[in-house]
């Protein structure tokens, strides 16, 4: 029996005159693999947000072939590799751009600082990638053809990690007769990538300038050593962020970066922020 051919409606040629910025699927869950620094990888599931242009003379895209492309990539989806499945997708769908963020769940294993029991800790990660190709000058987008696309297009990559961490407030702890008040918070650096790094560096260098990291699992006697470790080093938002800051200048490795922290406070109906931002090629903040 002659197969039949179905006719694709979303191919089909649009007079409105009226490109699409982005087009694509959001929210799209899938378990994943991703690097890790001990164990070489690690396991999580994924929440993507994949996109492309879509050119005037098109109606619709090719929404599956999204997905496809996210599939055949979903076991190594390092840093590297995250890019050039921006690119795929920018090919197959036959997009000048391509953009796409995938948030998952990092998993590190913390030991209490006293009694050493190991508890699982859950960081916020994002990738963030967008691509987009360099075209034969003098045509018209409608005519634009794969043959007629220079591939040497930009390429750009963010990495963004949250990271809990407990604060003591120095103005509390200068004033008070008893203690100091005391909250959790929450730090997140976004890094554009230059050369790679471990999830878990950035990880250890925030937990390192808070007052004191968060753990899952706290006996008495850590929770003993926290208290009075944290206690003897309190942070203001604004310090958290201006150490981390410098750690990561000096780090030398990102052309652009940001910190912001986040203080839950516990005695104010309301959150303290504080945020900065470098750029080295303007080194300076904004």
């Amino acid at each position: 029996m002659k197969k039949k051919i179905l006719k694709d409606v979303q191919n089909s040629p649009d007079d409105r005159g009226i490109p699409l910025t982005k087009v694509g699927v959001k929210g799209l869950e899938y378990p994943i693999r991703v690097l890790d620094k001990v164990h070489k990888i690690q396991y999580t599931t994924g929440r993507a947000d994949l996109f492309a242009d879509l050119p005037r003379h098109f109606r619709g895209t090719h929404m599956s072939r999204f997905v496809e492309i996210f599939h055949r990539h979903r076991d190594d989806l390092s840093m590297p590799r995250f890019l050039n499945m921006m690119e795929e997708i920018a090919e197959g769908l036959e997009a000048e751009s391509a953009w796409g963020t995938v948030e998952f769940p990092y998993f590190l294993e913390r030991k209490a600082p006293v009694s050493r029991i190991p508890g699982m800790m859950s960081y916020r990660c994002r990738y963030q990638g967008r691509v987009s190709r360099l075209t034969t000058s003098g045509q018209s987008e409608g005519s634009k053809s794969l043959a007629a696309r220079n591939w040497s297009g930009t390429r750009h990559f963010v990495v963004s990690v949250s990271v809990p961490v407990a604060t003591v407030c120095p103005c509390s702890k200068a004033i008070s007769d008893r203690g100091a008040h005391n909250q959790r918070g929450v730090v997140t650096v976004e890094l554009e990538l230059g050369p790679f790094f471990w999830i878990e560096d950035i990880i250890d260098l925030v937990e390192k300038a808070a007052s004191s990291p968060v753990y899952s699992i706290l006996k008495r006697e850590d929770e003993k050593a926290i208290t009075e470790a944290a206690y003897d080093n309190p942070k203001f938002v604004e310090d958290l962020v201006r150490d981390i800051y410098n750690e990561l200048k000096a780090l030398g490795s990102f052309p652009r970066f940001s910190v912001e922290a986040e203080n839950f406070e516990s005695i104010h109906n309301h959150s303290a922020f504080a945020r900065a931002d470098y750029d080295k090629n303007l080194n300076l903040q904004h």
